[in-house]
C-alpha cells in the first residue's frame, strides 16, 4: 500500500511539473528563439579563424643526442625535467616552442609588421598564443598548426615553424658532433706529439747503449700492459666526451666508469707480477738499463696503442659530423585553407538555445516556487521577517554613505 501511495505522489509530482512547464511555454520557447537568435547575429559579427597544419616525422634521436639537445634547451627557458624525456617527440615539441624557432618565424616572415608590434617579446606572446601542437603517440607523427585570421598566413606561420626547427635542429646537430670531433682532435695531437717522443726517445737509449734483447715472454707482458694502460685512457677520454651530455646517474656512463675501473685493476696486478722480474731479461745488461729500456719500450707501446684507439674514435667523429644532422621529415605540407576553423556558427546557436530553455524553466520553477510560498500565510511572515533581518535599506544607506566618503 505504501509503495503505491509513493509512486501516486511521484506521478502527481512528475504531471505538476509538466504542467507548470505547459503554462509557461511561450515564455521558455520565446526566451530560447530569442536567445539563439541574438546568438546567431554576434556569431555574425565574430571573425573567421583560419588553421594551417602541417604534419611532420621527426628524427628518433639517441639517448646521448637528447640529453646533449635537452642541456642546451636549458639555457632557452625549458624546464630542466625536460633531460629526463624518454621520446624524441617530446623533445622536438618542446624544441618548436623555443626563442629561436620563434624568432626564425617572426624574422624571417616580418611579423613585427603584421602583428603591429615593436616589441620582439610581445610577438612572441602572439605567436605562442595561437600555435597549436599535437603529438600523436601512436603514429609518432606531430601536427603543427597555426590559427589566424589570414587564411595565407596561417599556412605560412605554419610551415615557417618546421623551416624553424630544422634550421635550430641542425644547429644543435652539428654542434654535438663537432664538439666531439674537436675534443678527439686535440687528444689526437697530444697522443701524436707523446708517441714521437716516446719513439725518438726508445731511439736515442738504443743508440747509446745498443739494443737490448728481450724474450717472448718480457714483449708480450710489455704489449699487453701497454694495451690496457692504452685502453684506460681511451676509455678516460670517451668519459670526458660522455660527462658533456650526461649527468652521474646515466647507466652508460656508469658502465663506462666501472669498465675503466676493471682496467685498472686489471692493469695493478698485471704490473705487480711483471715489474722488477730479472728473468725476462735474456742479455747480461745491467737490471738499471733493462729497467729503463722495459720503461721506455712501455711509453713507446702505449703511446702507439692510444694513437690508434684515438685515431679510430676520430674518424667516427668525423663520420657523425657529417651526418648527425638529423633530418625532419615532412609528411604534410600546410596549404593554406579553404574553409574557417572557428567560430561554429551552428555549434553558438543551438548551445545558446539550449542553455537559455533550460534556464528559463528553472526561472519558471523558482517563479512558481516564489509564488506558492506567498501563498501560504506562514511563509509569507517568514520571508518579511528573513528581509527584516537582512536590512536592506540599511545596507543601501551604508553603501551610498561611503560612496559619498570616498568622493
Amino acid at each position: 500500500m505504501d509503495t503505491d501511495k509513493l509512486s501516486k505522489e511521484n506521478d502527481i509530482n512528475l504531471l505538476d511539473y509538466l504542467i507548470v512547464i505547459l503554462k509557461h511555454k511561450s515564455f521558455i520557447l520565446k526566451a530560447a528563439f530569442g536567445a539563439m537568435i541574438i546568438a546567431a547575429v554576434i556569431s555574425l559579427m565574430l571573425p573567421s579563424i583560419y588553421k594551417a597544419e602541417t604534419k611532420i616525422l621527426p628524427p628518433q634521436k639517441s639517448g646521448s643526442s637528447m640529453a646533449y639537445f635537452a642541456t642546451q634547451m636549458s639555457g632557452m627557458g625549458i624546464s630542466p625535467s625536460m633531460l629526463g624525456m624518454k621520446d624524441a617527440n617530446s623533445l622536438y615539441v618542446s624544441l618548436l616552442k623555443t626563442k629561436p624557432v620563434l624568432d626564425y618565424v617572426i624574422k624571417n616572415l616580418d611579423l613585427l609588421e603584421k602583428f603591429e608590434t615593436e616589441s620582439k617579446d610581445a610577438a612572441r606572446k602572439i605567436l605562442s598564443a595561437d600555435l597549436r601542437i599535437t603529438d600523436d603517440k601512436r603514429s609518432g607523427i606531430i601536427a603543427v598548426g597555426y590559427e589566424h585570421r589570414n587564411p595565407k598566413i596561417a599556412a605560412d606561420i605554419a610551415n615557417a615553424f618546421i623551416n624553424g626547427l630544422r634550421n635550430l635542429n641542425n644547429s644543435l646537430a652539428v654542434t654535438e658532433a663537432s664538439q666531439r670531433r674537436l675534443f678527439f682532435e686535440e687528444q689526437l695531437k697530444y697522443a701524436k706529439n707523446s708517441l714521437i717522443k716516446s719513439e725518438e726517445s726508445l731511439q736515442n737509449f738504443q743508440q747509446k747503449t745498443g739494443t737490448i734483447k728481450i724474450d717472448e715472454q718480457a714483449k708480450a707482458a710489455i704489449e699487453e700492459t701497454s694495451l690496457i694502460r692504452a685502453k684506460i685512457s681511451g676509455k678516460e677520454v670517451g668519459l670526458r666526451v660522455m660527462k658533456t651530455y650526461a649527468t652521474s646517474q646515466n647507466p652508460d656512463l656508469q658502465k663506462l666508469e666501472n669498465e675503466i675501473a676493471a682496467l685498472k685493476e686489471q692493469l695493478s696486478k698485471l704490473e705487480s707480477k711483471n715489474i722488477g722480474d730479472d728473468s725476462l731479461f735474456s742479455t747480461g745488461k745491467l737490471s738499471v738499463l733493462g729497467a729503463e729500456y722495459i720503461r721506455k719500450m712501455r711509453d713507446f707501446k702505449y703511446n702507439e696503442t692510444l694513437y690508434e684507439i684515438l685515431m679510430k674514435q676520430y674518424g667516427a667523429a668525423k663520420l657523425d659530423e657529417a651526418s648527425d644532422a638529423s633530418i625532419v621529415q615532412v609528411v604534410e605540407i600546410a596549404e593554406v585553407p579553404e574553409k574557417r576553423f572557428k567560430p561554429s556558427r551552428r555549434k553558438i546557436v543551438v548551445n545558446t538555445g539550449l542553455i537559455v530553455f533550460f534556464l528559463s524553466i528553472f526561472l519558471v520553477f523558482m517563479k512558481v516556487y516564489y509564488e506558492n510560498l506567498m501563498a501560504d500565510s506562514a511563509s509569507r511572515s517568514k520571508i518579511k521577517d528573513l528581509k527584516k533581518s537582512i536590512d536592506f535599506e540599511g545596507m543601501k544607506l551604508k553603501f551610498f554613505s561611503i560612496l559619498k566618503k570616498n568622493h
